[in-house]
């Protein structure tokens, strides 16, 4: 049989659990794709630095990087908002993945290229609509 504590306990967790669960939907923000994303690149030995524009589904060579960009997203309610793009980057000759996974516009460091001389980040999405972040 189970104590009245025990009761109290399971109780007490299920209405935590409702309590974050409820608030994780609500945090939740809408959010438009984009047709295209412009990424930025840094070549950290001499400080260059130059802006490419990639397709959904497409990739680009930048610093002698491939980037592949699979999805680009921005707020619907604020298309100047911060974007997120997933990205896959790789070396060319070999194919080492550098990269592959979300990177957001204003938190580039969040999730970073881990690499000794570039660095690539996400500026903001595009869309036949209008630009988006």
């Amino acid at each position: 049989m189970i104590s009245a504590v025990a009761l109290l306990r399971k109780l007490a967790l299920s209405g935590a659990a409702a309590i974050a669960l409820g608030g994780a939907a609500a945090a939740q923000v809408p959010a438009e794709t984009g047709d295209s994303a412009v990424l930025r690149g840094l070549d950290k030995v001499n400080g260059h630095h130059t802006d490419i524009e990639v397709q959904i589904g497409g990739s680009a060579e930048i610093y002698g990087l491939i980037v592949t960009l699979t999805e680009c997203r921005y707020p619907a309610a604020n298309p100047t908002g911060d974007a997120y793009a997933y990205l896959t980057i790789r070396d060319p000759l070999n194919g080492e993945v550098f990269f592959d996974g979300w990177m957001i516009a204003s938190s580039p460091a969040l999730s970073a290229l881990d690499h000794a001389r570039y660095d690539v980040w996400v500026i903001r999405c595009k869309s036949s609509v209008g630009e988006g972040s």
